[in-house]
């Protein structure tokens, strides 16, 4: 027969273990549903833009973000949060005024460009929701302080990959969709690269602006606002 220290130590068990189904703090209808979005995703944009697209910061943060909500790990998901929080915050902020006829920065112009399928204009539209559903994950599972480094040597991963071995804006590819200039290494155009400083300066600029303007703040705002981490571990 099992006794109540036996049920107890069996329950701790699954607890540290991280069970995906038996945990509860985020509802197993938002893991279905969050992962069937991604099986959608994954496959057409490889099939639209290649495996290359996926190095963009918005994408490698759908990543941590489906394994986040299966694992229930404030720490993938503290990541995601502090890498595009601010980042999709414009994008969000340039869509509506696209829709209002204003324009921002542009950034959002092709949602609206006719010629582009709606399909592929309405699964890009995640950027629009996600980081509302980092927040509300970020909330739920706390803010793992960590994610600040973590996140940031992963951009500069990124980009670094990005400068060195993806193609330059202006490249023609074979696959037209294909992307060029990812994470915008060699300026804001995917036609042609910046030239109002050196190549090498622009990405330099890039490597500790974005932690500055955008990583850290975000940071601080989610320690500020969120319970912290109960999770030692990443993997928890």
């Amino acid at each position: 027969m099992q006794t109540r220290s036996n049920i107890t130590s069996y329950q701790g068990g699954r607890r540290v273990g991280s069970s995906i189904l038996a945990s509860g703090k985020i509802p197993l209808w938002i893991k279905l549903s969050y992962t069937a979005f991604m099986a959608v995703l994954a496959p057409v944009y490889y099939s639209e833009y290649g495996l290359t697209n996926f190095l963009y910061f918005c994408d490698i943060a759908l990543f941590l973000t489906l394994v986040g909500v299966w694992t229930e790990s404030a720490f993938l998901t503290s990541m995601a949060a502090v890498g595009i929080l601010a980042p999709q915050m414009i994008w969000c902020a340039d869509f509506a005024a696209q829709l209002a006829g204003f324009k921002i920065t542009g950034m959002t112009a092709y949602m609206f460009n006719p010629e582009l399928p709606l399909f592929l204009r309405g699964l890009s539209f995640f950027h629009g929701w996600l980081p509302f559903f980092l927040v509300f994950l970020v909330a739920r599972l706390g803010y793992d302080r960590r994610a600040l480094p973590a996140w940031t040597l992963t951009a500069w991963s990124l980009m670094l990959i990005s400068y060195f071995f993806m193609p330059r804006p202006g490249t023609v590819l074979p696959n037209p969709k294909a992307p060029v200039n990812i994470n915008y290494v060699f300026g804001s155009s995917d036609d042609a690269a910046q030239t109002w400083m050196p190549e090498l300066a622009w990405l330099s600029l890039m490597l500790v602006a974005l932690p500055v303007f955008f990583y850290v703040p975000t940071h601080f705002v989610l320690k500020k606002l969120c319970k912290p981490s109960a999770n030692p571990q990443p993997s928890q």
